[in-house]
């Protein structure tokens, strides 16, 4: 229950300007402590990277603690961006959990001080079937840095905390130095946006990378006509198709116009002599129709038909007139893009 404002202490200007000088030392804090780390990378990054490429399991992030949770996050990330990766707490590992670890993966083992006490079966284990570590501490003399195949150490950085103790800034590095790892790492296995929504298909980010091709009606389902065909044709090939279009296509099966059902309902009305069952496909398209391509962000194609005040786009490959699929604007309503 939230209190009323009634119950709440009164925050005086001296109060909330504390808070304020608080909140900017932490952050003022952790930028610095930030543009050290970037500054103190070096080869034992690069390093880092090629022990986990060259790893033919997985990246076994493990901490003790606050550094715990932050390996939990940075393990994430990973498996998010194309390396799989799993967390282990070091003390469960000591009760069994060790067998989660295969002598084909690397270790990733984040502590402060290098020192944590239950690292001590985790290295010791490392070492019996040489499994490559890699050490996140800030004391490159540490008992885990000195076991490490490479060590990345942070820069020294006190703590924002009044009392300097509590792990405000050392885990912003950690954080930080695990999305650096990520991100290097995806850039070396060329780690594409189709990648990244095949692992996240769920949610705003699936829905943002979904693209034209996999919302597109292909095949049997593209409402096709000629462009000599009679109207009767061209009524039952649009009603067929359910897409309130068609296709209209020259002797080379390219892509020459389209009908949709509001040039019928117009040219019905026109006036014209003859009256509308007497014409052609070729006398009602609209000629040189907007399209969209295959490989082109769904997203993108539903502002094009939102800013033309059209309700389908036919899907041609770039430098080709042949007719792919066509995409409805109701596919992309549906796939939630709206």
């Amino acid at each position: 229950m939230v209190a009323s404002q009634a119950n709440l202490t009164p925050v005086t200007t001296d109060t909330a300007a504390a808070d304020l000088a608080a909140a900017r030392r932490v952050l003022t804090s952790a930028a610095q402590a930030l543009t050290a780390l970037a500054s103190s990378l070096d080869g034992q990054f690069t390093q880092a990277i090629g022990l986990m490429l060259a790893a033919k399991g997985r990246i076994i992030v493990s901490g003790m603690g606050k550094s715990g949770h932050v390996g939990r996050k940075i393990a994430a990330t990973l498996s998010s961006t194309g390396s799989p990766a799993h967390f282990v707490h070091p003390a469960e590992a000591s009760h069994g959990d060790m067998g989660a670890i295969a002598r084909n993966d690397v270790l990733l083992l984040l502590s402060k001080g290098g020192e944590t006490a239950e690292m001590g079966d985790l290295i010791t284990y490392a070492k019996r079937f040489r499994i490559p570590i890699i050490a996140v501490a800030c004391n490159a003399d540490s008992t885990l840095a000195k076991a490490a195949d490479v060590a990345l150490i942070l820069p020294d950085a006190p703590e924002a905390c009044a009392i300097g103790m509590a792990p405000t800034t050392s885990t912003t590095m950690m954080l930080s130095l695990g999305d650096a790892l990520a991100v290097a790492l995806m850039e070396r296995r060329n780690f594409s946006p189709d990648q990244y929504r095949d692992l996240h298909p769920g949610g705003s980010l699936g829905r943002a990378l979904i693209r034209v091709a996999d919302l597109m009606h292909a095949g049997s389902e593209i409402p096709l006509a000629r462009e000599n065909a009679p109207m009767a044709e061209l009524l039952l090939t649009m009603a067929s198709g359910r897409l309130g279009c068609v296709g209209i296509v020259d002797a080379k099966g390219g892509l020459a116009g389209i009908v949709t059902d509001g040039d019928i309902r117009r040219h019905a009305l026109d006036g014209e002599s003859g009256g509308i069952e007497t014409r052609k496909a070729a006398d009602v398209m609209t000629h040189g129709p907007q399209v969209a391509r295959p490989g082109q962000l769904a997203a993108e194609a539903l502002a094009l038909m939102t800013e033309k005040k059209i309700t389908q786009l036919f899907v041609l490959e770039d430098g080709s007139a042949t007719p792919l699929g066509v995409i409805h604007i109701h596919d992309c309503l549906r796939a939630g893009l709206a």
